[in-house]
């Protein structure tokens, strides 16, 4: 894969990313590197994001991801990567699961 190609990556974050803004953050992060997906709390200490765009852009995603807002504190951070399928026009914040 080229740097230029998209490709997709699912990532799951977890520690104190609930009721921080850790979604919002991710949401910022991920529009200002023009990236689509979407991102969800996940039970009560894990967020899961499903993104895809540009290798470079998500690999400063993944990086803004492990800092995460000040109020904010990441303990785990995996990442699959995954041919993208270009389902996606935007990135939502979805409904806490």
């Amino acid at each position: 894969m080229s740097a230029e190609e998209t490709a997709r990556a699912h990532i799951l974050i977890t520690g104190k990313v609930q009721g921080v803004g850790f979604r919002a953050f991710a949401q910022y992060e991920g529009v200002n590197l023009g990236l689509t997906g979407w991102v969800s709390n996940v039970g009560y200490d894990e967020v899961e994001c499903v993104v895809e765009g540009a290798r470079p852009a998500l690999e400063a995603f993944i990086e803004s991801l492990r800092r995460g807002p000040r109020t904010g504190r990441v303990e785990h951070l995996g990442v699959e990567w995954l041919p993208a399928s270009h389902e996606f026009t935007s990135l939502k914040i979805r409904a806490s699961r």
